[in-house]
Parts: C-alpha cells; sequence; structure tokens
C-alpha cells in the first residue's frame, strides 16, 4: 500500500451509478468520504446499506459530520460530537475511526467548539478530526487558540485540509501531497484538492495511510 491514499467525498448516496461513474472517468477510490446525516438540499445521510455497498466494492468509508452550520461554543461543539458518535454507532461504525467535523470557510467558528468537539471524543469509541479551510475564514485562528489551550486538540485531532484546490484528477494523475495547514502545531493527515467534478457529483481526496488504517 502506498503512503499517500487516494479517495473521493460525495454528499450524494454511493449507489451502483454513482460508483461506475467514478470508476469511468477518474479510477477506483480506495475511500470514500460520506456524510452521516441527511441534511435537506445538502447531503444524504449514509446507511448501512450504502456501507455494505462501499464494501463490497474494497472501498473504506470516511464519517463526515454536518450537523451544525456554525462552530461556535464549547456546548454546541459537545453537542455536534454526540450526534456524530450517536450516528457512527446506529451505523455500526468501528471503534477507533476517525469522524471529521464538516467546517465549511464560511462558518463562523471558535477555539471553544473545536475543543467542545475533541473533548467529547475523548471517552468515546472514536476520534476525533476536523475538515477545514486553513487559508480563508476563521478556522485558523481558532484552531491556533484551541491547540495552545487543550492538549487534547493538539494531540488526538487530525486535520482535512481544503487548501490549496489545484483541481480534479484521475487516480492515476493526483497531486504530491502537500496540502495547506495551519500556522500553529497540526496533524494534517488528509487534503481535498479538487471540488464538484464535472462528470460525477465528487470532490477528489488524498490521504496518508496512517489515516487510511483508520478509516471503516
Amino acid at each position: 500500500m502506498p503512503n499517500i491514499i487516494w479517495g473521493i467525498d460525495s454528499a450524494a448516496a454511493a449507489d451502483q451509478a454513482l460508483y461506475d461513474c467514478v470508476v469511468e472517468n477518474f479510477g477506483h477510490p480506495d475511500f470514500w468520504g460520506r456524510y452521516l446525516n441527511t441534511i435537506p438540499d445538502v447531503s444524504e445521510g449514509l446507511t448501512v446499506q450504502e456501507i455494505a455497498f462501499l464494501k463490497d466494492n474494497g472501498i473504506k468509508v470516511m464519517p463526515i459530520c454536518n450537523s451544525f452550520s456554525e462552530a461556535v461554543g464549547y456546548r454546541e461543539g459537545t453537542v455536534a460530537a454526540r450526534n456524530a458518535i450517536f450516528n457512527a454507532r446506529r451505523l455500526g461504525i468501528n471503534p477507533g475511526v476517525f469522524i471529521f467535523a464538516n467546517i465549511e470557510n464560511f462558518f463562523a467558528v471558535d477555539a471553544d467548539w473545536l475543543i467542545g468537539w475533541a473533548d467529547t471524543f475523548l471517552n468515546s469509541d472514536y476520534r476525533p478530526g476536523y475538515y477545514n479551510d486553513p487559508v480563508e475564514g476563521d478556522f485558523e485562528a481558532a484552531y491556533c487558540e484551541a491547540v495552545e489551550r487543550s492538549e487534547n486538540v493538539r494531540v488526538q485531532t487530525v486535520l482535512w485540509s481544503a487548501e490549496p484546490e489545484p483541481g480534479i484528477t484521475t487516480k492515476q494523475n493526483y497531486p504530491p501531497f502537500n496540502p495547506e495547514v495551519p500556522n500553529c502545531e497540526a496533524n494534517v493527515w488528509a487534503w481535498q484538492y479538487g471540488r464538484d467534478a464535472a462528470e460525477c457529483p465528487i470532490d477528489t481526496v488524498l490521504m496518508q495511510q496512517r489515516l487510511y488504517t483508520e478509516l471503516h
């Protein structure tokens, strides 16, 4: 297994038609990022049947939580994390898997929320991650403050960077792994390097093997 692994994420469910589209146009993904919740007009929630379909095709599942529209406040961070943990258990996601909070660059973000998310995972079966944009928006400042204040955030959390964005490629032609990172200590193990493919409704993602081994 190479050190850098290629895969995708999608808001749409991974069914036969979307799988065929991805394989024909880009290659066979080794992992597939999917959302734990159905959010109207945003994402279809992951199902047990979908997980089985992906597993049958040799694809690991990267769970994403997007049940929030801002990331502000310690209590709100714990609520979002509990929601993610509940849904992961409901779906039979393996213990030890990282679950990524979907923090878009237009969200309000503060350190308290990030600490609340990480703290709640500490006594759970799962591990905390943040999908983020370290260039645009509030995430970098909030994260670096959280790292200063929380050993748990600094040591336990993993980042999935959305920058830079060189664009969609096939599995054979992905760029060298070079995500943008915050200006502080951070475990940046994944990179969404391409968004909104024209051929299929997917984004393209690279991750390090140490994260890939901790997927479902």
